[in-house]
């Protein structure tokens, strides 16, 4: 095992290996969307790229999730066939947002061998979310707009 302080390091290491490696501005938190964000998650068993959906209105939470649960098929058939949409997803913390995401198990950020099979899963699969987000955005934002 890792002390703290190596596995902050590792961490650390990680994700520097991974902006080298794909050397690209990401979305993330510029969605221009308060409170709507994309994630990049590592732990010691699981990679996943995520679109977290966490205003404190959970009625604006509700909106936003149906709104992208209307276009669930799109979202399948032309991006990322493998997404699992989540209404109620609760943090560790108790919390309770929306998330959609995608999931790789069986790998860890403390094997370094497994870095290349993560950096391109984060790569395909948030490229797939952006494109996803980038044309279907104006729907998703417009909080008048019904599902």
């Amino acid at each position: 095992m890792f002390s703290k302080a190596e596995a902050q390091k590792m961490k650390k290491e990680f994700w520097t290996a991974f902006a080298e490696a794909y050397p690209r501005k990401w979305l993330l938190y510029d969605t221009k969307i308060k409170d709507v964000s994309f994630k990049f998650y590592i732990d010691n068993k699981k990679a996943q790229v995520s679109l977290d959906i966490e205003p404190k209105d959970d009625e604006k939470r509700k909106i936003y999730f149906e709104k992208i649960e209307s276009l669930q098929s799109i979202l399948r058939d032309d991006f990322l066939p493998e997404v699992v949409l989540e209404r109620d997803y609760y943090l560790e913390t108790g919390k309770a947002i929306s998330r959609i995401w995608v999931e790789i198990d069986g790998i860890s950020l403390y094997n370094m061998a497994s870095w290349a099979v993560i950096f391109r899963f984060f790569s395909i699969h948030m490229d797939a979310f952006e494109r996803f987000f980038y044309e279907y955005e104006d729907y998703i934002r417009d909080l008048e707009i019904n599902t």
